[in-house]
């Protein structure tokens, strides 16, 4: 095969997409999330941490203070292709990753994740800043 055909190949594929857990396994802490390529958001997360770059600085605290070999990424639930090649994968997987979060609750002495603001409090947030 040559390396046009092999590049066409690899966009055509589908990468396994889901919802994600990143758990220390010193605390016990867990981070939740999804995303439509899992491996290359393990590859990206490993690579900020690594780098001292990740959005989530209690995570980079954490694994710059224990190392890397104290984290686990694991895959909660997959989400697997449809027959449709057009449908939007993102409610999909934002929904399943609000019902992880529900049940896991990863906040504050437990996870790593913030609280997703209401419908109501971003509406308020709006309305603030129209003040402005």
């Amino acid at each position: 095969m040559d390396k046009k055909a092999a590049k066409l190949e690899y966009k055509a594929s589908r990468r396994p997409m889901g919802v994600f857990l990143i758990r220390n396994l010193v605390n016990d802490k867990v981070f939740v999330g999804s995303t439509m390529n899992l491996d290359a958001m393990f590859n990206r997360i490993r690579f900020q941490l690594f780098a001292g770059a990740h959005p989530i600085k209690d995570l980079e605290n954490d694994w710059k203070q224990f190392g890397a070999g104290k984290f686990e990424f694991e895959v909660l639930e997959e989400v697997f292709p449809r027959e449709d090649p057009n449908y939007d994968y993102a409610a999909d997987l934002e929904t399943l990753e609000d019902l992880w979060l529900e049940k896991l609750e990863p906040y504050g002495d437990t996870g790593y994740n913030e609280r997703k603001k209401t419908r109501e409090e971003r509406l308020r947030m709006i309305a603030e800043n129209r003040k402005l």
